[in-house]
């Protein structure tokens, strides 16, 4: 349908994990949605989670971020029966608290320095954490490997089946009348007479609001509603084994066995530009560790291995905004997509609807955070 153009009162830039947990808590709150969405050709930082839900090293150097977390994180067990009620798709959420485990006395005295650190911020909504020994870790985990010397551990982390929720927030999305329109890279957009143009090659689609949730492609779109959002790629890569038999039934930060079987190994954090290449370098790296905490994978086929595109800011903390120059245009950026998606659905998406983000709720996450003149006026 070239050069058909359809009207909207929000356009959401960007199918991943972070659109369409907006767009379905757009279509929730009335609004009728399209979600633009580049197509498989994109980046796709959702390829990229862990599927965790986590709070607990949370929030070093921005203290609302740790409490923004836990908000997302209290919310899920609503937000996970929301989606399986309206969709019928069991996401698998589960919250039985979460382990970093320890490799040396070195890791373990690391980790606690940089919890407490967390926890002394100002104005810090605490919570708790406990360093647990070796014998404690055991009576939870017994699987774990001979050189685990204990861990840190939080009661609030979790984790999903993270490509069950992708289709629940799409189905339930599409369900409450939210247009969907795959193969639409936003060239170029225009704002006028309050309502926002977006050209794409399929055609025009004008909205009364714009969502930008397009990942690091923010970069180029930001300038075109008056915002700047300097967000860069991160590659991380990813190992999921064969199914076994469950065994793991907490997630740790870098090892979880999903609720089908199979074991997701990660950890890598690569400035590498926009080069999703798998290197066998880092994957041996990765899978090194993963044995010598757990012994038994070493028995275990590989069946995948890939590389993403985390979606990184400057911090590290999300960016949401939105534009003084065209109102109606707001920013979503940040590379939890799966922790935060309750928050993003709930919270953000009906201020979203109103028209007006809360200060109190995201003024500290706006880009002027990183204009040091801004923040001085």
């Amino acid at each position: 349908m070239p050069n058909a153009r359809r009207d909207f009162d929000v356009a959401v830039i960007g199918g991943g994990l972070m659109g369409s947990a907006i767009a379905w808590g757009l279509a929730r709150s009335g609004q009728r949605v399209a979600v633009l969405d580049e197509g498989d050709l994109a980046y796709r930082a959702s390829r990229g989670n862990f599927a965790l839900i986590w709070v607990h090293s949370k929030g070093l150097g921005l203290a609302p971020y740790s409490a923004w977390t836990m908000r997302s994180a209290n919310a899920w067990t609503e937000f996970a029966s929301m989606l399986e009620s309206q969709t019928g798709i069991d996401v698998a959420f589960d919250r039985p608290g979460g382990f970093n485990l320890a490799l040396s006395e070195r890791e373990f005295e690391a980790r606690r320095d940089w919890l407490q650190r967390i926890q002394d911020q100002p104005n810090m909504q605490r919570f708790e954490f406990e360093m647990i020994d070796r014998e404690r870790v055991k009576q939870a985990i017994p699987q774990i490997g001979p050189e685990v010397i204990g861990a840190s551990y939080s009661k609030f982390d979790g984790h999903c089946n993270a490509l069950r929720l992708f289709r629940a927030l799409n189905t339930g999305m599409q369900q409450l009348g939210t247009t969907y329109l795959p193969d639409h890279r936003v060239e170029r957009i225009d704002y006028a007479a309050g309502a926002f143009r977006m050209t794409t090659r399929q055609g025009e689609v004008q909205a009364g609001k714009v969502v930008l949730a397009a990942g690091i492609d923010n970069v180029r779109l930001a300038p075109m509603v008056g915002l700047n959002i300097p967000v860069r790629p991160q590659r991380g890569q990813l190992i999921v084994t064969e199914k076994t038999a469950p065994f793991l039934h907490y997630p740790v930060q870098t090892v979880r066995q999903t609720d089908e079987g199979g074991v997701m190994i990660g950890d890598s954090q690569e400035e590498a530009g926009a080069d999703p290449t798998v290197g066998l370098d880092v994957t041996a790296v990765l899978a090194n560790r993963a044995i010598r905490i757990f012994p038994q994978l070493a028995g275990l086929n590989i069946v995948r291995s890939w590389a993403c595109l985390r979606v990184m800011t400057k911090d590290g903390f999300p960016i949401y905004d939105q534009s003084t120059t065209c109102p109606g245009a707001f920013n979503a950026s940040c590379h939890s997509g799966v922790t935060l998606a309750a928050a993003h659905a709930l919270f953000l998406a009906p201020q979203i609807a109103a028209g007006q983000l809360s200060a109190d709720d995201f003024a500290p996450f706006s880009s002027r955070r990183f204009n040091v003149q801004a923040l001085a006026a």
